[in-house]
This record gives structure tokens, sequence and C-alpha cells, in this order.
């Protein structure tokens, strides 16, 4: 048995000579090649633009070779994610302030990735030369050391990627900032019309017939000369009050799924206990909300978090054919956790356009974390994280 246990142990671990090790001699021994192709490129492209500076070719050209050399650092993080097991991120795309051929050279010459992509492209030429040298020297006659030298070898070629490549933490912060006030606009703009379309077609044309009733009771009240043509009036005033009553209905559900009362009122667990009771699962829907002794979190992300959970509900009672559904609610340090679980059938997935990727995009407009898990065949648990204070609110 032991001697079992000690093969399988020896099977897993990874040969000193195998795959990875290839791929990083093979890695070092084209730096040479692409650090020449990329040393040619970067200076000549420079220098020549550089030159032109003062003409009106110049600057476009200075701006395409920068551009090139982004695309050349592109190049080797991606090769260093193979071969190197690299874990830098892409960057993101130039995003020019102003459209049109001005807007795109601005944006390339105050590119700083594109500038240490320089850099990196003038560096590569000299380390293609030591990398290529002890490579093949040690492929020949050095082969007894070969794992661990191409272990600092791409040790050391990972760090000069990490340190000229790798995009700017400030840039990538503004990038998901631009993605989340996106999401935040786009969430808006979607409520608005919802309100609209709500009103349009429910209280305002219940209102309009109102109006109407209301008109031709008064000009029946006005001609009545009878017993009964006074009992006919007041029917339709009767009629009328009827409406009035399900307008002013209307009107509150409109305004709960804006911003209900309950939850500027009572808080959190109230709010989540009267979306549960209105939710339609056979079985009910368990609440279990754990916010006792801790300050009530930000508006806006309690009014994300009501938002949510009512719309995974609702996906519950449509959709997930469950019998019964559970939503916990509790605070984690600064963090507000969410967990709604069904044991529907499941199949819920983000990439469907089930509405999910929705709540996803509002979740992360305030640096929030949404998962879902579920398998086919069930359960379903969403899970959702919060912070307890919004960037607006700490600052």
């Amino acid at each position: 048995m032991k001697d079992q246990v000690g093969q399988e142990e020896k099977a897993a671990r990874p040969s000193l000579y195998g795959r990875q090790l290839w791929l990083q001699v093979q890695h070092m021994l084209l730096n040479l090649p692409l650090g020449i192709a990329g040393f040619v490129f970067t200076v000549v492209t420079l220098c020549v633009g550089l030159g032109l500076a003062v003409t009106v070719l110049g600057l476009p050209l200075l701006a395409a070779g920068l551009a090139g050399s982004r695309w050349l650092g592109a190049l080797a993080r991606r090769r260093a994610r193979a071969a190197l097991g690299s874990d830098v991120p892409d960057a993101a795309p130039l995003a020019p302030v102003r459209p049109g051929p001005a807007g795109w050279v601005v944006a390339c010459l105050t590119d700083g990735l594109s500038w240490r992509s320089v850099l990196f492209g003038v560096l590569l030429l000299p380390w293609g030369i030591i990398g290529f040298a002890v490579t093949l020297v040690l492929v020949l006659v050095g082969w007894p050391v070969l794992p661990w030298a191409m272990r600092g070898l791409a040790a050391v070629e990972r760090m000069l990627v990490g340190l000229l490549l790798c995009p700017n933490a400030l840039t990538e912060r503004v990038r998901e900032l631009e993605e989340d006030r996106g999401a935040v606009v786009d969430t808006a703009a979607a409520d608005l019309r919802r309100i609209e379309r709500d009103l349009h077609d429910g209280a305002q044309a219940r209102l309009v017939a109102l109006a109407m009733d209301l008109g031709l009771a008064r000009e029946r009240l006005s001609e009545s000369r009878t017993p009964e043509e006074v009992a006919g009036a007041a029917r339709m005033v009767d009629a009328a009050h009827g409406e009035v009553k399900l307008a002013l209905r209307e009107l509150r559900d409109l305004a709960r799924g804006i911003h209900p009362a309950v939850l500027t009122d009572r808080g959190l667990d109230a709010a989540l206990s009267a979306v549960a009771a209105r939710c339609t699962v056979p079985g009910g829907v368990k609440v279990h909300v754990d916010l006792k002794g801790a300050e009530r979190p930000d508006p806006a992300v309690e009014g994300i978090a009501y938002f949510t959970v009512s719309e995974l509900l609702t996906n519950v009672s449509k959709h997930a054919g469950a019998r019964t559904a559970t939503v916990d609610a509790w605070r984690s340090g600064d963090r507000l956790m969410l967990v709604v679980q069904d044991d529907g059938r499941g199949g819920a997935d983000l990439r469907t356009g089930s509405g999910l990727a929705g709540l996803a995009e509002r979740v992360g407009a305030v640096d929030g974390v949404f998962l879902v898990e579920s398998p086919a065949g069930g359960p379903t648990s969403v899970t959702v994280e919060l912070p307890w204070r919004t960037r607006a609110a700490r600052t």
C-alpha cells in the first residue's frame, strides 16, 4: 500500500525535464530573434517620429510606433503566460478621449503602458542575447543544471514583464469605474423606461378613464330629472370611486418598485420579509436576517440588496419550478452578505440573458460580487457580497 501511494505521489510530481522546461527553453531561444525585430522596429519608428516631430507626419508616426510597441508588449504578455507561468493580465485597449485620428494620436502619446512597452522592446535585445547564450550552452553541455537555471531565467523575465508590461493599477481602476458608470447609467435608463411604461400603461390610462367617467357623471347629474336618472349617475360615481382605488393601488405598487417605504422606515430585515411574503413559491420562503446590533448599511447598498433579492425571488417563482426557497443576510466585517437558494430545476446561467447579468452589473457597480451556482437539476444558490459602505460614503 505504501509503495502504491509513493508511486502515485511520484507520478503526481512534475518532471524536471518535462514539457514546462522545454517551453521555457523554446521561449528563451525565441527571445533573441524577437528582441532583434522589436529593437529595430522601436528604435527606427521612435527616432524617425521624434526627428520629424516638427512636421505634420512626425507625431502620427511616433504614435504608430508606440501603438506597435504596445502590440509587441501584448505579445510578450501572452508568451510569458504560456511558457513562464506569469499571471500578468491583459491591458485594456486604448480609449481616445475624443474621436478621430487626432484623438488616437493623443491617446497613444499619453499612454504610460505604451512608453513602458518601448522600454521593454529596447531591453529585450540584450536580455534575449543573454538568455539565448545561456540557454544554448546549458542545453549542449550543462543539461544537469538546466531545470534550475531555466527557473532562474524565467523568474527574471517574469519580473521584467511584471514591472514594465503589467497594466497600471490606477489605469485599471479608472477602466473599472468607467465600466461601472456605464452599467449604472444603463440601469438607471432602464428603470426610467420601466417607470414611464408603467405610468403610461397603468395609472395614467386609469386616471384618464376616471376623468372621462366623472365628466359623464357630472353631465348626467346636471340633466337628471327623475330618481332613476339620479341613481344611474350615482352608480357612475361609485364606479369612478372604484377606479380611484385601483389607481391608488397601482401607484403604491409603482412607488414600491422605485423604493419601498418599508425599506426606508424599518430597514432591510422587514423589507426582505415583505418580499418573501409576496413570493408565490408553494412551500414559502424562509428568511433569516442577522443584522441586529449593526448600524444600517448605506441606503444605496440597502436598495441594491432589496431589488436583487426581489428579482431573484421573482425568477424563482417564474422559472425555477421550486417548492421552497431561503434568503439569508448577515454582516461579515465591512461586507453585507446575501444568499438566495431554491430547490428548483437549476440551470441558471449569467450568459443566457436571463436577467442575472443585469443583476451582476448592478452589484458590480458598487464593487460587489455576484456568484451563481446552479447545476442542471438544481439546487440553485446565488451569493451576493456588497460593501457595507460605498466609496462615496467613505470619502
